[in-house]
């Protein structure tokens, strides 16, 4: 690792690695990485020579995700060409065109509220990459003109779905997409419960208001179908939930906003040419994964802080923690091995961080290399003010100055303290831009996981946490019912030895803890936790 260079050097550095393609206006600067000189001669050479190949072969559609024996195609979305079959070509093609003429229907009122008008508002139902997709493309595109303002529930929480629904202004006029590609996600499955009884309790017909987007035949399929919702889209096998903003997981809900995705699709387009060159000075997703490699010595080693210096892109961060962390956050690699490897992702955005963490990023622990997103013009399509553009907060300073300002600053002062950081600048925000940066992303994480070893495509993880969150809603089941059965109050230990549940009495305890917090079950105060009682 080379130690921070002089102003003069590092001029010199940066323009031998400045990548920046002039047709999209993109452009990544690594120069201040420390990394060795002679990186890209010897471990970047041997690394892209395992991961190009590789890369390849999964557009081409190889079987890439070799736990679940499935393809990966997520490029295809932006490039129905590249898929390796026509019939997948045409379920691209046929569902994009569903998509824009199923919003252009709602929006001109062809499809509407049983009671007439027009649909208002929309309430997108999901969670992962069915809710954090749809959510950061709304924050970065939406604007105060959309053709429906957007609402989410992204968890099972009931006070925050609560919440949602009384800033929702009229029910009679909110469209509701349900997002669940298996259909039996039980966050999703609880937030439609949830919403159904919403529409019910307003005298309302929900299923005039409900659309899927889901697996065909899946679960939540077969009950749109039975229950004659006003329309399913599908999701495919192929596609992962971290990876399907650009299917009509996230198209669905852009479109009906108002959100041109067209150019979405087209800036993910083309980035995934920039990303498809096999020498990586010339390619800014195998660019980005060799310093993470570096930075984190291809073992996790150091987080990586997502600074965006623009409200708009506020969630990328949060966007790119399940991208980045669901896909690379692995304990085996593909041969079995334990590897335990992964990079840790946060971020807000900035100058807000400079209020915030920025004074430990530079003077604190050096455990993290931060990614700057740079958007050089400041104001947007969207927006309909340019007040802030404009006006003079100082003598020749405008207060747009002062976030370009705040940005250059903070880099140069990590910099100067020997923490390591890159930039990716964006024209602006749009889109075209949107669709690159995540297409960039997508790719970077691709590259990479060929470097480690490993499987982007699974999660055993997260698949072990739904299991073992079946198994406590399995045993708070049977608490209820040892309790109703029993007839009197009983001790957490009396009703695990009645369970047989003998080693499980502290998950009981937090589920009748929980239970009595929320009027379910009577606790009847000991003298400590095991002297007390609970009864229904």
């Amino acid at each position: 690792m080379v130690s921070p260079l002089d102003n003069k050097a590092l001029w010199e550095r940066f323009k031998r690695y400045l990548l920046r393609d002039p047709h999209t206006g993109f452009s990544i600067d690594i120069s201040r990485m420390l990394f060795a000189e002679d990186f890209f001669a010897t471990t970047g050479t041997t690394l892209m020579q395992k991961a190009f190949p590789a890369m390849q072969a999964l557009v081409a559609g190889a079987i890439s995700n070799p736990t679940e024996k499935r393809m990966v195609g997520h490029y295809w979305l932006r490039n129905a060409a590249l898929a390796p079959s026509a019939e997948i070509r045409g379920q691209i093609e046929s569902t994009l065109a569903a998509v824009k003429q199923f919003a252009h229907r709602v929006h001109v009122g062809e499809i509407c509220p049983p009671k007439g008008g027009k649909f208002t508002h929309l309430l997108v139902i999901g969670i992962g990459g069915s809710a954090l997709g749809p959510q950061f493309v709304s924050q970065a595109l939406g604007s105060a003109h959309a053709a429906l303002k957007v609402s989410f529930f992204d968890n099972t929480d009931p006070d925050g779905m609560g919440r949602v629904l009384d800033a929702i202004p009229s029910m009679e006029t909110c469209l509701c997409v349900v997002i669940s590609k298996s259909g039996g996600t039980k966050e999703t499955r609880n937030g439609q419960l949830v919403a159904k009884e919403a529409w019910k309790r307003r005298g309302l017909e929900f299923s005039k208001h409900f659309v899927a987007v889901t697996g065909d035949g899946s679960e939540l399929d077969r009950l749109a179908l039975s229950e004659n919702w006003l329309a399913r889209f599908p999701m495919w096998d192929w596609i992962g939930g971290r990876t399907s903003e650009l299917s009509a997981v996230g198209l669905l809900p852009a479109a009906l906003q108002g959100i041109d995705i067209d150019q979405m699709l087209r800036g993910a387009r083309e980035m995934d040419q920039l990303t498809s060159n096999p020498s990586p000075f010339k390619n800014p997703a195998a660019l980005l994964a060799l310093m993470w490699y570096h930075a984190c010595g291809g073992r996790g080693l150091k987080d990586m802080v997502v600074l965006p210096y623009k409200d708009r892109l506020e969630l990328f961060s949060k966007y790119l923690q399940q991208l980045v962390m669901e896909s690379l956050g692995k304990e085996r690699d593909v041969d079995g091995n334990v590897v335990h490897q992964g990079i840790a992702v946060y971020g807000n955005k900035g100058a807000t961080d400079q209020h915030a963490y920025v004074q430990q990023l530079r003077d604190g622990v050096n455990n993290f290399f931060a990614v700057f997103i740079n958007v050089q013009k400041a104001d947007s399509a969207l927006s309909f003010s340019k007040v802030g553009v404009e006006l003079e907060v100082e003598p020749g300073v405008r207060c747009v100055d002062y976030l370009s300002g705040f940005l250059q600053g903070t880099r140069r002062a990590l910099y100067e303290s020997g923490r390591e950081s890159l930039t990716i600048t964006v024209p602006e925000v749009s889109a075209y831009s949107v669709g690159m940066l995540v297409a960039l992303f997508e790719r970077a994480v691709g590259y990479y996981a060929s470097f480690v070893n490993i499987n982007a495509y699974d999660q055993p993880g997260v698949e072990a946490g739904k299991k073992a969150a079946a198994l406590v809603l399995k045993l708070q089941a049977q608490v209820m019912q040892c309790l109703r059965q029993a007839g009197k109050a009983l001790t957490v230990e009396e009703i695990a030895a009645a369970l047989k549940q003998d080693g499980e009495e502290l998950q009981i305890y937090y589920l009748v803890e929980h239970s009595a917090a929320n009027g379910g079950i009577r606790v009847h105060r000991g003298d400590g936790v095991g002297e007390e009682r609970y009864s229904v």
